[in-house]
């Protein structure tokens, strides 16, 4: 008698997924730890905004994709104003997905930004020597 392949690999295949909470239980980072002990808190948060801004810059362009297929009717209609208030309501859905935690760009921006910053010895405490400006320049500069 032949046996299915179901059959032949009972008992070797879970029969339920794991728990929610097993999924999204976070490990310990301890090269991060480590890290932000050695940067300030001021340019942790300076790099956490930075992270954020970049998820949002991203989630930006990928919901200004999405809307782009949306034709006729809407919250908006159809008329010579659309385009304007499409790209207005995509940049405050993305700030807000960002701000709510977003897709988990940020948490791998800023873990890079600190684990760099934490390398190059600079904890952020000479503050005001970094450029700082961080307006679309393409600059990862968190100094504080």
């Amino acid at each position: 008698m032949a046996t299915s392949f179901v059959d032949s690999y009972a008992g070797r295949v879970p029969l339920s997924m794991p728990s929610a909470a097993a999924r999204t239980t976070p490990r310990t980072d301890i090269e991060l730890a480590e890290a932000l002990t050695k940067v300030s808190p001021k340019a942790q948060a300076k790099a956490k905004a930075t992270a954020t801004d970049f998820e949002a810059m991203f989630l930006n362009s990928m919901f200004s994709q999405m809307m782009s297929g949306v034709k006729g009717d809407g919250p908006f209609g159809d008329t010579p104003g659309t385009g304007v208030w499409r790209s207005m309501l995509t940049e405050q859905y993305s700030k807000n997905f960002a701000k709510a935690g977003g897709v988990g760009i940020s948490n791998d921006v800023f873990r890079t930004l600190i684990l760099q910053q934490a390398k190059s010895g600079n904890s952020g405490s000479n503050s005001g020597t970094g450029s700082g400006s961080n307006s679309g320049s393409g600059s990862t500069d968190v100094k504080a």
